[in-house]
């Protein structure tokens, strides 16, 4: 059994087949994929889907990238969500939340804003917080920790191992997914065979960051067992040890996966 801890299932590029995507992940053994949602106009979009496709969850959350449209009346919103969605067993956490200094023309500040006041819903809420960390991972641990928030997932996680550590002191665990295929991808690599690995949760970032063999092409959730294959020969595990500790650690870092029945 596998988890893909980050899938954004709802992308167009899945519009033509989008239920054969979700039915070939759970064919190869991936029991749950979470769709963080990135806006609040695909709050809705996420809810729904995880609720007609089998294994699915969701998270509500305002990406970084969409900072530039989003507006204050947003979070309020957000706010509603969260509240109308605590009893939703498929529903998981805040995210996709963060911050991204690797687009040109963000606002940091605006950024910034979006993002703390998303992590005080989390607090407030005793929700984990699914982190965009691009070029970033310095200034989202800051704000995890200014504002008490002490689980959740650092995801596509690419800093160093001094910053790993601090994320996991945090509470937090720290995503891999197709990056780590790359031979070339030294740094990650070396982050994903030393790090403890209870500190790992399995993910794809479908439709993006492809694995080495699907490389410029679509990445999808059934992509999982073969990258957590890669990830075991690197640690010297059975992929059956790894899948098993993976699942573990995503159940660790959102306890409300075991609300879900698949």
């Amino acid at each position: 059994m596998w988890i893909d801890t980050h899938c954004h299932l709802d992308a167009a590029e899945f519009d033509g087949d989008r239920d054969a995507v979700a039915s070939a992940a759970q064919a190869v053994g991936v029991s749950r994929i979470v769709i963080p949602a990135v806006a609040r106009e695909n709050f809705e979009v996420v809810r729904t889907l995880a609720h007609r496709t089998q294994g699915a969850v969701y998270a509500l959350g305002i990406h970084p990238l969409y900072t530039p449209q989003a507006r204050d009346e947003d979070l309020e919103a957000l706010r509603g969500e969260i509240e109308a969605s605590l009893d939703d067993p498929r529903f998981v956490g805040i995210g996709e939340i963060g911050l991204d200094y690797f687009v040109p023309g963000l606002d940091e500040a605006r950024q910034q804003h979006f993002y703390d006041a998303q992590l005080r819903l989390a607090r407030e809420f005793g929700l984990p917080a699914i982190c965009h960390v691009r070029k970033s991972q310095d200034q989202v641990l800051k704000g995890l920790r200014r504002n008490g928030v002490k689980s959740g997932i650092a995801h596509a996680f690419n800093g160093s191992f001094q910053q790993a550590r601090a994320f996991i002191d945090q509470g937090m665990h720290l995503g891999f997914g197709g990056n780590l295929t790359f031979e070339r991808a030294l740094q990650i690599r070396r982050l994903a065979q030393q790090l403890p690995l209870e500190a790992i949760v399995m993910e794809t970032d479908a439709p993006d960051i492809s694995p080495a063999w699907l490389y410029r092409a679509r990445n999808t959730p059934d992509q999982v067992p073969r990258i957590g294959t890669v990830l075991a020969g690197l640690r010297g595990l059975s992929p059956e040890e790894l899948a098993l500790g993976t699942t573990a650690n995503a159940a660790a870092a959102l306890p409300r996966l075991a609300l879900s029945s698949a």
